[in-house]
């Protein structure tokens, strides 16, 4: 039997794990779940950016 892993759920702080994407190692809070993707928000001292992901490529912090 595989070991249980937790969900990523709203408020959860997430790694990105793509290696095509440019925010591949950030680590960021979901706001939001639809389907299969998820609404991260990355914070980075003066900014901040909400970017839509596939579950498949986050993990958990």
């Amino acid at each position: 039997m595989a070991p249980a892993t937790a969900p990523i759920l709203p408020g959860s702080t997430v790694n990105v794990s793509d290696v095509n994407s440019i925010y591949n190692g950030y680590t960021g809070f979901v706001q939001r779940i639809s389907g299969d993707r998820a609404a991260v928000l990355f914070e980075g001292g003066n900014w901040d950016k909400l970017v839509t992901l596939r579950l498949k490529d986050l993990q958990l912090a």
